[in-house]
């Protein structure tokens, strides 16, 4: 059976009590990433980042039982502080790309998506939206979804924590 690939990306908005400059800092700062990424009982304990137009990342979540999931990918567009565009994949702890299975999912799913994040500023608070595409139909989308807005609520945490140290 062939997992179809939605034709229309996942698309997250969200709005920061925080300036534009700083949700940026929080997508490429490995430090403050490190603060936020993955749903709310992950952590995350590496992420590496080469910021630029090319550059690549390795990103580790690690679930409350000690799993690790590795993902990697290059980062395609940069517009600082509005707009990036990086490749998503599964990855092993090198950073190697792995098809799905290796963390046990349907061997149909895809070995690459695409996700952009924009970022606007609005009376000193961003509108961030972020757009997942290539992701498979049904179940993945749903569970990606909550796992991004988990994610984005440790978000909101962080950079609340980041400006009440000034």
């Amino acid at each position: 059976m062939e997992t179809q690939v939605s034709s229309k990306p996942m698309v997250i908005t969200r709005t920061f009590d925080a300036p534009r400059a700083l949700v940026w800092k929080a997508w490429t700062d490995p430090e403050l990433f490190k603060r936020w990424w993955g749903p709310s009982v992950f952590t995350c304990p590496v992420a590496r980042m080469d910021v630029r137009v090319g550059g690549t990342y390795l990103w580790c979540m690690r679930s409350p039982e000690g799993q690790d999931f590795w993902t990697s990918g290059e980062f395609r567009e940069m517009a600082a502080p509005e707009r990036l565009v990086y490749t998503d994949n599964f990855a092993d702890e090198q950073g190697n790309p792995v098809p799905p299975s290796y963390y046990g999912m349907d061997g149909d799913t895809p070995m690459e998506t695409v996700v952009t994040v924009t970022l606007i500023e609005q009376a000193g608070k961003t509108v961030m939206t972020l757009s997942h595409a290539g992701m498979p139909q049904g179940d993945w989308v749903e569970g990606a979804s909550a796992g991004w807005n988990e994610s984005f609520d440790k978000m909101a945490a962080a950079l609340a924590g980041v400006q009440a140290r000034g």
